[in-house]
């Protein structure tokens, strides 16, 4: 029978996190919130543009200072718990 060590396991490598950079994070955000895949979801974009912040990219707070003010404070607090959540799993 396999066995798997997770006392090696590192959950930002394998989920891919790692790889997912701030510019690409603001780039998702502006998807969002132009709805280039279909309706736009401010909600998802101020998740992003949050995570871009946390990431220090320029303009991305503006972006989610922007989009919060399209938001009821419940949208709002369904993005930050969203982004909370992110950061907890990556």
């Amino acid at each position: 029978m396999a066995h798997i060590d997770l006392t090696a396991f590192d959950r930002n490598a394998a989920s891919g996190a790692d790889y997912l950079d701030g510019a690409l994070l603001m780039e998702l955000g502006l998807a969002a919130a132009l709805g280039r895949n279909g309706a736009a979801d401010l909600v998802a974009a101020h998740m992003y543009f949050n995570l871009a912040a946390h990431k220090g990219v320029e303009g991305a707070a503006a972006q989610r200072q922007d989009v919060a003010s399209d938001l009821s404070k419940a949208e709002i607090a369904r993005a930050l718990r969203a982004a909370r959540a992110w950061l907890v799993l990556h």
